[in-house]
């Protein structure tokens, strides 16, 4: 079964949108800093200034220069702190800037990507953990007790659902670029890949009845990817496309969350 994330999304844009119109201060204002985007961080900040404007939410993009460092990078993010609700790094950066160092530049009061989610308690659920949760609470995914592989260990994907898979009661196995084994993937109950490798998880791969989380995303051929494969789409019991599974439902918790710290 393929998860419809954009009528998910929906309704919780509904949501946002009607919070953000009876609320007493003016519309909650978003920082979004980018460095050299690539073709999906510009299509990713598209559908995130649309998205924002449709609730009511104004949204600033920041595009440093390409040779910008990581004191230009934390400067950038205390100068906009001031003059946001909330402040999104567009991920990824350039490899002069240290993207650790600018992450925790941002305070945790207005970090709606929740970055420190696992790690400190007053942090907001990550956007795609919370569209796991979402995905799992509607379609009564079970964790407690399954075998969960995620694949990546990255900030955005692999390390919040790790966070959430553990808390969940689940037996997790992380495989990283340099730990990538396909036949780890066979026992998996649910699998959460965000390795931006296109179509990497075949049908072959996965057992009967898998539950699949695609969070990966990746250009092939000028067209936007996801990590597994579509046939597997008749092996699984639930997967998330790509487009349309993960991303449309992150955007909308990310505007979820800023309303909840603006608040």
């Amino acid at each position: 079964m393929l998860v419809d994330g954009k009528t998910i999304a929906a309704e919780i844009l509904a949501e946002v949108a009607k919070t953000v119109a009876g609320g007493p201060k003016g519309p909650p204002r978003l920082s979004a800093i980018t460095c050299a985007p690539n073709f999906e961080t510009q299509k990713y900040l598209e559908m995130k200034r649309t998205k924002a404007a449709s609730v009511g939410v104004v949204l600033n993009v920041v595009e440093l220069p390409q040779g910008a460092t990581t004191e230009m990078a934390a400067a950038c993010i205390r100068q906009v702190a001031a003059q946001s609700d909330g402040i999104v790094v567009q991920l990824p950066l350039p490899p002069q800037i240290d993207r650790e160092a600018v992450l925790t530049a941002v305070p945790v009061s207005k970090d709606p990507d929740g970055f420190r989610y696992g790690e400190v308690p007053e942090a907001c659920l990550s956007p795609v953990v919370g569209a796991i949760d979402e995905i799992s609470r509607r379609h009564d995914v079970a964790w407690e007790g399954k075998q969960v592989v995620v694949l990546g260990g990255g900030r955005l994907v692999g390390q919040p659902a790790a966070a959430y898979a553990r808390g969940r009661g689940a037996m997790v196995t992380v495989l990283t670029r340099d730990t990538y084994d396909t036949a780890a993937l066979r026992p998996a109950d649910i699998i959460v890949s965000g390795i931006g490798q296109p179509h990497f998880i075949t049908a072959d791969l996965v057992k009967p009845g898998v539950v699949i989380f695609d969070a990966g995303t990746s250009e092939d051929g000028g067209v936007l990817v996801g990590d597994v494969d579509p046939a597997v789409a008749a092996q699984a019991a639930l997967l998330t496309p790509v487009p349309g599974g993960i991303g449309p439902i992150t955007i909308a918790y990310l505007l979820r969350n800023l309303v909840q710290l603006a608040r």
